[in-house]
């Protein structure tokens, strides 16, 4: 029977953990023939655990203080609980579970985590998607989040086996909620979201379990403004930045630290992107916490900038903008404007991802900066002898020509493609979109924004040297007006019309005045 049982292993960075994760419910256990799997032996299968469930519980409830007679019914239920794992092989019989109600039964049993978990293996549900939805239904219908959490709740991690428990039950929200994304804000409402947070700032020492519940949150918040709210509603912005401050001057003591650190600020930039969590991550002093980051060089840094990216971003960060130049911020960012540092190989960034944040930060400032704020931007520019200028038309160049390599390949495959009587579906355009954006193009169009917004500041200075550099290096304005054109259409996704349409004709009109 132990083919059966071998526990799939998950391919992620938590390996190292997981060698020593042993199923949840230890109870000796008579070895179990191999079963021929049919229908009506899985159907004998669950009509055994349903009656030898049912004689368990009425035992239980007949000798509640007397163990030992129900210690036989007890071990007999856990046999065809294990014979039940073969079940998990043949995931197009998942029906017979919902029909026989055998899922309401193991959600009243909290010795089948370990059962769950393989039942719900992702590569599993994916074998069979027909039985995988009937399966994942009926868990849904019984509330099996709500009971998980709740037997969460009673377990004490620091008895082994019960931290196991939790493991593995996290495993088993994490397959459903890979196999139906929808589910993760009915899963965050039903106590999961309040569990998570609470065991993140649990003053515990770090381990498997602390990791996985990282990723988890993770996950429950992409693309997701209901589970955002919640996390903010929770004071959930607050844990994150209270957890995260420990790396502001301490790097991670192993890859898996690493990786939850940059789980919690993935899910910060996940939160960001709903408005009234920047006002809670302004109230809560994370722009302060970003800056001193940034300060500190260490391996947090390039998060810290990723987030501060996704503050200040947009109309809804103008409060953040305003207030990371209070904090004395434009110190910080522009010394890494001028140079990309050299460390970024160990956090597995690129140099374009780095200078794509800072000019995103940048050019967020001067759409949202206004009055004595704004003027202290744009001084910086002006400092000694327009170097800023100078660095910023340096990458104008290094992006331009990357792009223009790009589309020049990409024009030489639509011209094979049409030659071939190959038709340039919308697929394909997006394709080849994708690729301009890789090679660097909203790079390019966020220094190109810069750079009409500081010719446009008043200050002849400026606007003369950019203006200079174009024509010493052979630039030219149209391909500038062109790239913001291109900005222009592409803008405010996700926004109303109206935004749209007013953010539209102000970059043209920075543009027509360039």
């Amino acid at each position: 029977m132990s083919d059966y049982f071998l526990k799939k292993s998950k391919q992620t960075q938590r390996t190292s953990y997981q060698n020593q994760v042993l199923p949840y419910y230890v109870v000796p256990q008579k070895t179990v023939p191999l079963l021929s799997l049919d229908e009506s032996s899985v159907k004998k299968m669950i009509l055994t655990f349903e009656k030898r469930s049912y004689k368990n519980q009425e035992l239980r409830i007949k000798f509640p203080d007397n163990p030992e007679k129900f210690m036989e019914s007890e071990l007999d239920l856990n046999d065809i609980i294990q014979e039940m794992h073969v079940i998990a092989t043949m995931p197009d019989l998942y029906h017979l579970l919902v029909e026989l109600n055998a899922v309401h039964s193991l959600l009243g049993l909290l010795t089948v985590v370990d059962l769950l978990q393989e039942l719900t293996d992702i590569d599993t549900l994916h074998e069979s998607e027909e039985g995988a939805e009937v399966l994942i239904d009926a868990l849904l219908e019984g509330q099996v989040v709500a009971l998980l959490v709740q037997n969460m709740e009673r377990l004490d991690e620091q008895v082994k086996e019960e931290a196991d428990g939790i493991y593995n039950t996290l495993a088993i929200i994490e397959n459903m909620a890979e196999f139906r994304p929808g589910l993760c804000t009915e899963a965050a409402q039903q106590g999961l979201m309040q569990w998570l947070l609470k065991r993140i700032k649990a003053k515990m020492p770090f381990d498997a379990n602390k990791l996985y519940c990282s990723e988890i949150l993770a996950i429950l918040l992409q693309n997701n403004d209901n589970t955002r709210e919640l996390l903010g509603e929770m004071d959930g912005i607050d844990v994150l930045l209270q957890q995260l401050s420990v790396f502001k001057r301490h790097n991670p003591s192993t890859a898996e630290e690493q990786e939850m650190m940059e789980n919690l600020f993935d899910a910060l930039c996940s939160c960001l992107m709903l408005p009234a969590n920047r006002d809670r991550f302004l109230r809560g002093e994370g722009l302060q916490l970003m800056n001193l980051m940034l300060r500190e060089k260490k391996v947090s840094r390039t998060s810290a900038l990723k987030v501060l990216d996704h503050g200040m971003i947009g109309p809804e960060g103008a409060d953040n903008c305003h207030k990371f130049v209070d904090i004395l911020g434009l110190r910080t960012i522009f010394p890494l404007f001028m140079k990309t540092p050299k460390k970024m190989k160990k956090t597995g960034t690129s140099e374009k991802e780095h200078e794509e944040h800072v000019s995103s930060i940048i050019a967020s400032m001067l759409r949202n900066l206004k009055s004595q704020q704004r003027s202290r931007l744009l001084t910086k520019f002006t400092e000694n002898d327009c170097e800023k200028v100078d660095r910023l038309m340096e990458l104008h160049f290094k992006y331009l020509e990357a792009v223009q390599q790009a589309d020049k390949r990409i024009e030489g495959e639509k011209h094979e493609m049409v030659r071939r009587g190959e038709i340039l579906d919308d697929s394909m355009e997006d394709e080849f979109y994708l690729r301009r954006l890789d090679a660097g193009l909203f790079v390019l169009q966020l220094i190109c924004y810069i750079m009409v917004e500081i010719s446009n500041s008043g200050i002849s200075q400026l606007q003369q040297r950019v203006h200079q550099i174009l024509n010493l290096r052979g630039g030219s304005v149209k391909v500038v007006r062109h790239i913001m054109r291109e900005y222009a259409e592409s803008i405010g996704d996700g926004k109303s019309d109206e935004f749209k349409e007013a953010e539209r004709k102000r970059i043209m009109d920075l543009v027509d005045n360039f």
